[in-house]
């Protein structure tokens, strides 16, 4: 059987990136792919736990490091009991963030060694990489009014601070530039409808 592809998102707070990966798995489906749609952290029930201890309580409550364990051992169970099973199976997997967020959020954000974070790459994701990742940037003013203004004020990270989410911009553009081969930059301003046509464009380009 063929393997399936994986196409991950990425992004700031406040760039419409889970709206869309559903538009995108959706346009998939008509094109009859099998297509799972997940997230980070999260996507297996021991990663969803994670995920509520990681994302809740203080902006401090965990440092760069602990944050960064926490991130790849829900990613562990998310590749063991989603990501790999599907793509194994020829589906197509798109996922609402993947290891480029810890490289950026706990990485270039918040300052845990790279050397650190690639270790765990190394160790956890391994081979299974994404085929495409899709960057969605922005001004972090745009994305933060975003995120405060549509009620989407849910986890720790809107809450440290612009220079944090200035770092965090940055640090995504630099994956892309180091990761050039898997990695397009989606300008996320504008309405959803332009923004799924860039999206689209880079799939086909790269996927097609």
């Amino acid at each position: 059987m063929t393997h399936g592809r994986f196409i991950t998102f990425e992004g700031g707070e406040g760039a419409g990136k889970s709206t869309q990966v559903a538009r995108l798995a959706e346009r998939l489906r008509e094109r009859d792919l099998d297509v799972v749609q997940t997230r980070e952290p999260g996507g297996s029930p021991g990663a969803e736990d994670i995920r509520a201890i990681a994302l809740n309580g203080e902006p401090g409550r965990w440092s760069p490091m602990t944050e960064s364990l926490l991130m790849f051992a829900a990613r562990s169970d998310h590749l063991e009991r989603t990501i790999r099973p599907a793509l194994e199976a020829g589906r197509w997997v798109v996922c609402d963030r993947f290891a480029d967020s810890s490289r950026a959020y706990q990485g270039a954000g918040g300052g845990a060694p790279s050397t650190f974070i690639e270790s765990l790459d190394a160790a956890i994701v391994g081979a299974t990489q994404p085929d495409l990742t899709l960057i969605f940037d922005l001004p972090v003013e745009v994305g933060l009014d975003r995120a405060f203004g549509r009620g989407l004020f849910e986890t720790r990270f809107e809450s440290k601070g612009i220079a944090f989410h200035e770092r965090l911009r940055q640090g995504f553009l630099e994956i892309a530039r180091v990761h050039a081969d898997r990695c397009v930059i989606i300008d996320a301003v504008g309405d959803q409808d332009a923004v799924a046509a860039r999206v689209w464009a880079a799939v086909e380009d790269r996927l097609p």
